[in-house]
């Protein structure tokens, strides 16, 4: 489903979006309020699994430019998500062992955007986000994308570690890419499989490395010590295709 990305301010506007189901990002709430229209706007967004954060009012003063934002900003989605378990009906569908990226704070819209792009031309079933720590699907990284969020899935998620979790009960391997690890081209990338991408700076966070069955390098040759994020996502990926088609 594509909507036009929101950002809405004001009581009455942010609760009418929420109850009518649009696809909310983030919502932004004035830290302490207890009027009770904003308790049931936090109530309803809790509800539906909404990231929320409770800010100074001058963070809302900065934000807002309608100047009349009564406690409460909601940044909406570009798209709405899916759910984890359409990628892996999409995978059974096809009559293909599931392939899913997993994306580990990314905080970049345009790197989410060529990530998502990189997973539909790679054949992946969908993308895994965390809701916490990492951009969401902005008007940014829709544009970015290309396109293929009409395509491929997005799966926003409370845990991602626990999520990996849940799909190894399923039968997934998951990689992640660490520049410690083993060369890509030594290791068995086929099958049911989650590729693992770490936040821009930090690479994947040590909870997440650990829930991996293996960690990846991509051989280096140049002088410089890492690659961009979805560059690194692209390389990987298509080392993954590459065994798939042996």
């Amino acid at each position: 489903m594509h909507a036009e990305e929101l950002n809405l301010e004001g009581r009455n506007a942010v609760l009418e979006a929420l109850r009518a189901g649009k696809p909310i990002d983030r919502l932004y709430v004035l830290d302490g309020c207890q009027d009770g229209p904003v308790k049931t706007i936090v109530r309803e967004a809790k509800r539906q699994g909404t990231v929320i954060d409770f800010v100074p009012k001058e963070r809302l003063d900065a934000m807002t430019k309608t100047g009349r934002h009564q406690g409460v900003i909601a940044l909406g989605a570009a798209y709405a998500y899916a759910e984890v378990e359409d990628m892996l009906k999409a995978a059974e569908e096809k009559k293909e062992p599931p392939f899913l990226f997993l994306l580990d704070g990314i905080e970049d819209p345009h790197n989410l955007g060529a990530i998502i792009r990189t997973a539909n031309l790679a054949g992946a079933h969908g993308v895994i986000i965390p809701k916490r720590r990492a951009v969401g699907l902005t008007a940014a990284a829709a544009r970015t994308s290309a396109g293929a969020l009409h395509f491929t899935p997005v799966a926003r998620v409370a845990n991602l570690a626990s999520t990996i979790e849940e799909l190894k009960s399923r039968g997934l391997w998951f990689v992640c890419a660490d520049m410690r690890g083993e060369s890509m081209y030594k290791l068995n990338l086929t099958g049911p499989i989650g590729l693992v991408i770490g936040n821009e700076g930090e690479g994947v966070g040590r909870l997440v490395r650990e829930k991996c069955d293996m960690t990846a390098a991509i051989p280096m040759r140049g002088d410089i010590d890492s690659l961009n994020a979805s560059v690194a996502a692209g390389v990987l990926a298509y080392e993954i295709v590459r065994q798939r088609l042996l």
